[in-house]
């Protein structure tokens, strides 16, 4: 018995010599081995072999239509620095220490974090654009508004697809097989009523879409025609049962084509700046809502108060 007690002392001990590693021999993740180097070399390794199937897109089934989604606008990864750093340093258990030396593997579990709110954000907009519920909103067109009423249709259901998603991901992760997941569904109503849709059409859309704004600032000028200009800027979003404006600024950017280049505000800090696309979008809500010419022309103010 004794003998065996210092045999096995003498194996611990060995084991412990030739373990001065950063990362014990015989860690794995995932099948992956990233022991016996430092945690630099861990982290190559493992994002060198688990990296891709980390960043390949999901593939979605919703009620019939497929769809990808991208792990990074998802909130899903994996963390090989916080994963490395839960399998770094000494592992003085007898039975993995002598284990190593016999060449026992020791796992470690990958740290694939994930982002709730941004998860939640990445299915509720693909509940938006998938199944067959739609939602009441306005759409601008050259020279007009159109109202679309929403339709009773099925819809992901974001909720419990939250738990389907993390665990296709973790899945993908470990195999490296892609598979299409279908996501449970439910019967969706339209949030933006009839009534909504009357009042934004009356309150903005109609007022928006009725002539040309005219926006200056210093000594030039652009207008934004209901033809052209205008269904390029402006669509609605539904946001707590109600239809709220939304001004595309890329588009405002491209349409301004530097036509206020060298013009300049006096902000806040008592610095100059040149006048944005940001300030532009503020003067055109207001020339939007207006009924005469008078009204549909906003002057950028160059040094408020």
């Amino acid at each position: 018995m004794v003998a065996l007690v210092v045999v096995a002392g003498g194996f611990y001990g060995a084991g412990l010599l030739m373990n001065h590693s950063d990362v014990p021999k015989g860690t794995t993740v995932l099948g992956v081995d990233i022991g016996g180097g430092t945690r630099d070399d861990a982290v190559k390794k493992l994002d060198s072999v688990l990296g891709s199937r980390a960043s390949a897109p999901l593939h979605l089934g919703v009620g019939g239509k497929t769809a990808e989604l991208p792990p990074e606008n998802a909130g899903l990864s994996l963390d090989s620095q916080a994963t490395v750093r839960g399998a770094a340093g000494s592992d003085y258990n007898p039975v993995t220490v002598i284990g190593s030396l016999f060449g026992q593997a020791r796992i470690v579990n990958p740290v694939i974090p994930v982002d709730q709110e941004k998860l939640t954000a990445a299915l509720t907009e693909l509940s938006g654009t998938s199944g067959s519920a739609s939602e009441g909103t306005i759409k601008f067109e050259p020279g007009k508004a159109v109202a679309e009423p929403g339709k009773v249709g099925k819809a992901l259901d974001v909720s419990q697809s939250i738990v389907s998603v993390r665990d296709a991901y973790r899945s993908q992760v470990q195999t490296g097989r892609p598979r299409t997941v279908e996501l449970p569904v439910t019967t969706r109503e339209p949030t933006i009523s009839q009534a909504e849709i009357d009042r934004a059409m009356k309150d903005f859309a109609e007022p928006a879409m009725s002539g040309l704004v005219t926006i200056k600032a210093g000594d030039k000028q652009i207008q934004f025609g209901p033809a052209k200009s205008l269904p390029k800027i402006l669509s609605m979003k539904a946001i707590d049962g109600k239809l709220v404006e939304v001004y595309d600024k890329t588009a405002i950017t491209e349409l301004l084509d530097g036509v206020f280049n060298g013009i300049t505000i006096t902000k806040g800090d008592g610095q100059q700046h040149p006048v944005s696309t940001d300030d532009v979008t503020q003067a055109l809500q207001k020339a939007l809502l207006g009924k005469t010419p008078a009204e549909r022309t906003q002057v950028i103010d160059l040094n408020p108060s």
